[in-house]
């Protein structure tokens, strides 16, 4: 029986002796504002009042700030605008307690920024490739004094010149790769604290008098709760972000907070890698920094590893013995700082420090105050259980909740294994000519996997409706198929002309993706409501695997699956969907498999013929829906009074 190796005791580090001579030639490798002679913000950067921007669609950030405004009082909803330049201008609802607000999203930003001058912040939520040119066009605008950058990846190079155009113009940047900040009481980014329990766990409805400044947005909602448990809260509270280039620094929030009265005592959480450290231990020692400060650097484990060790944040590194997370809370506590033995311990060192403050009555202890309570969304409520109501349709032929559509119960993949001889009637009634069989059979597939998808689409939804008020087939079914449009099944023909232009252009499918991007289009074909690229749809694997093992020539539709790799990269449901695999494939069919000259290829393209599979598939749902409600002999529908928003222009 073998044993293993006793194990080996971790390496001894020796730490450098940090002299004063030392601690400036650390700073001066990488100077702050403070020794650059910027003028650092003396103000807290947000208010009561602070009003914001956000860019993206980030419906639940946007939600959560608008709830945390509630529980804190505020008169008026902290966000004022959105920009989302993938859509045309119009109103977004969201809640203000139980009253509905209506947000307006705007795809300019500029024409934003000018119809809202009271906004003083934008929260930018553009993805890495997106968040430099909007955080450099947003600065151009002296209203916004406060940038928060979400996205992490963003190269240095673009973050170093967004820095330096932030100094030049006053602008405090918070990030890259940042969940934000919090201000209790008055202020919230994004998705800062979490969810409204544990927000009202950490009493972050109200202001404390402990401020804090971190690298890590994670480890900020642990400080909320020590701060919480272990003071009377939290005043302020902002992560840096964990990239080499931050856009605002320890020192930075440091500062303000030494000249902020509402700030009794501060929290430092650092980690491993850089000198910014160092900074607040020499403005310690210059007497810059006066106010209580417990510290404690993150990483220490990294001196039991034999080499260096890269942490999950880009500037986690450490690049020489004095970036170690041990020198740098060594360094903190020779100058001044309460260092504990442990993270674990920080609580206890906060507990101390802010004791003795009161004991001195620095510290006034006030008496709490219940919060609001924000009222529960129906949506979750009905997920807990908490709530019943009524379904205002029945359907018995379709199901589209599970992972496979499914009708009459029967698997969507069952289905297709019936053969029903459809595509033989379509080659001659619409073509007017005998196609292969593999290209029948092609035809019988799209008419399968378009045939329905449940009684909630607009389609179904329209001819159901119809039916129970008493109306023909015709009428009933007519009544469907007029909601096809762009935004509901009819995007076939779009993504077959966008797919066929750009690649008779000789067009890269990164080209392509970066041309749509810059219009503010989006591309047809693309994307997906619930699959994705780690929940495909069984629905395009069966059309993809049939087209490119029966397919004489598939280039468009390669060419559509090139596209696909490129925005699943930006994300995971921006998959080639149904819409998409249909219309390159049936582009391929009509040009590149010898069945139709080059002219009679690109007018059935023109005509809509591609558009019509859908329309014909759909049809076969539409008139079940129909007999479905009148075998049930459901009766008129009314929509319900408290489903609808009633407003008045004039009040």
């Amino acid at each position: 029986m073998k044993h293993s190796p006793p194990p080996q005791p971790a390496p001894q580090v020796d730490l450098p002796q940090l002299t004063d001579k030392l601690l400036d030639l650390a700073c001066q490798s990488a100077p702050s504002r403070l020794e650059l002679g910027q003028q650092l913000p003396a103000r807290p950067l947000f208010s009561d009042r602070t009003k914001a921007i956000v860019w993206g669609m980030q419906n639940r950030a946007i939600q959560g700030m608008l709830d945390f405004d509630y529980i804190c009082r505020r008169a008026e909803p902290s966000v004022v605008a959105i920009v989302y330049p993938f859509t045309a201008d119009h109103k977004q609802k969201y809640y203000f307690g139980n009253k509905e607000v209506f947000i307006p999203v705007f795809s300019d930003m500029d024409v934003a920024m000018r119809k809202h001058q009271e906004a003083t912040v934008l929260v930018n939520f553009a993805s890495l490739r997106s968040a430099y040119d909007s955080t450099m066009q947003a600065m151009q605008h002296p209203q916004i004094n406060t940038i928060v950058i979400i996205a992490e990846g963003i190269p240095e190079n673009m973050t170093r010149k967004i820095i330096k155009l932030a100094d030049a113009r006053g602008v405090n940047i918070i990030g890259p790769a940042t969940v934000g900040g919090i201000k209790p009481g008055c202020f919230k980014i994004g998705n800062t604290a979490g969810m409204i329990d544990n927000i009202v766990d950490s009493k972050l409805y109200r202001p404390g008098s402990v401020a804090y400044v971190s690298r890590s947005g994670g480890m900020s909602n642990e400080l909320n709760n020590i701060l919480s448990k272990e003071a009377d809260g939290v005043c302020e509270g902002v992560a840096i972000g964990g990239d080499r280039y931050p856009g605002t620094t320890f020192i930075d929030h440091l500062c303000r907070y030494e000249a902020d009265p509402n700030v009794k005592m501060v929290v430092l959480l650092g980690e491993v890698g850089g000198v910014e450290e160092y900074h607040v231990c020499r403005a310690m020692r210059d007497g810059r920094l006066t106010k209580p400060l417990v510290a404690w650097c993150i990483g220490t484990c990294s001196d039991m590893f034999t080499s260096e060790v890269q942490f999950g944040h880009a500037g986690s590194l450490a690049g020489s013995a004095l970036e170690k997370a041990a020198a740098k809370n060594a360094a903190l506590a020779a100058y001044g700082a309460v260092v504990p033995d442990s993270f674990d311990t920080l609580g206890a060192a906060v507990n101390k420090v802010y004791k003795k403050l009161v004991s001195e009555g620095k510290i006034i202890v006030k008496e709490e105050v219940e919060p609001p309570k924000v009222p529960m969304d129906y949506d979750w409520a009905r997920k807990l259980g908490i709530i019943r109501k009524p379904a205002a349709f029945i359907s018995t032929i379709c199901d589209e909740r599970g992972q496979e559509l499914s009708y009459c119960g029967v698997p969507i993949t069952a289905v297709l294994e019936r053969q029903l001889g459809v595509g033989g009637t379509i080659s001659l009634l619409w073509f007017q000519r005998e196609l292969p069989d593999w290209a029948c059979k092609f035809f019988e597939l799209v008419l399968i996997v378009t045939a329905d998808h449940g009684p909630a689409v607009s389609g179904a939804h329209n001819t159901m409706v119809t039916a129970r008020a008493g109306k023909d087939l015709i009428s009933s079914v007519v009544s469907g198929l007029l909601t096809i449009g762009d935004r509901f099944g009819g995007a076939l023909d779009r993504a077959a002309q966008d797919f066929c232009a750009a690649y008779d252009r000789g067009q890269h499918p990164q080209e392509f993706v970066n041309e749509k991007r810059a219009k503010g289009e989006l591309i047809m074909g693309i994307g997906h409501r619930v699959k994705s690229i780690n929940n495909p749809d069984s629905r395009v694997r069966e059309l993809k695997a049939y087209v490119t093992s029966r397919w004489p020539a598939w280039p468009v539709t390669r060419y559509a699956l090139d596209v696909e790799a490129i925005t699943t990269r930006k994300k995971p449901n921006l998959i080639l969907n149904v819409d998409g695999i249909v219309a390159a494939a049936m582009v391929d069919l009509f040009r590149h498999c010898q069945l139709f000259t080059q002219e009679e290829g690109n007018n059935y393209i023109a005509m809509g013929s591609i558009n019509a599979l859908f329309v014909l598939g759909r049809t076969i749902g539409l008139v079940g829906h129909y007999l479905d409600q009148k075998r049930l002999k459901q009766p008129l529908y009314r929509h319900p009074w408290d489903d609808i928003t009633y407003m008045s222009p004039l009040n």
